[in-house]
């Protein structure tokens, strides 16, 4: 873990981001492959000489179905735990950039109150 949270504090938001947006386009390509093979399914008739019976269809229809589920949502749930780890380290460089900004304005407030100063502009404080 602490391998791929080094690999995401290098990224750049913008690479974060675009991580987010391939993953997210990724669960919906596999969203959408996995309903058309559900509606395959549906529609496909059962052979009673390939099944042998209908309860071995039903078990056997039933058991891809929880496999295909499961890969899903393991799926899924490996999507949602990055998209948070990414929003997370999104959140505290954002975080780092806005205390960085405000400290150089500091500064720069600063050094333009001294030039003045040094003008006769303002008096120093």
């Amino acid at each position: 873990m602490a391998e791929k949270e080094k690999e995401l504090r290098r990224m750049s938001r913008m690479e974060l981001i675009e991580i987010i947006y391939a993953l997210k386009n990724s669960e919906t390509e596999l969203i959408k492959e996995k309903e058309a093979l559900e509606e395959q399914l549906r529609q496909r008739t059962i052979k009673i000489s390939e099944a042998g019976s209908i309860a071995e269809a039903a078990v056997s229809l039933n058991q891809f179905f929880t496999t295909a589920q499961w890969v899903a949502d393991d799926y899924v749930n490996s999507v949602k735990a990055l998209q948070a780890e990414a929003e997370e380290y999104a959140r505290n460089r954002k975080k780092e950039a806005e205390k960085e900004a405000e400290e150089i304005l500091a500064e720069a407030r600063k050094k333009a109150d001294k030039m003045y100063c040094s003008m006769g502009v303002i008096q120093e404080e």
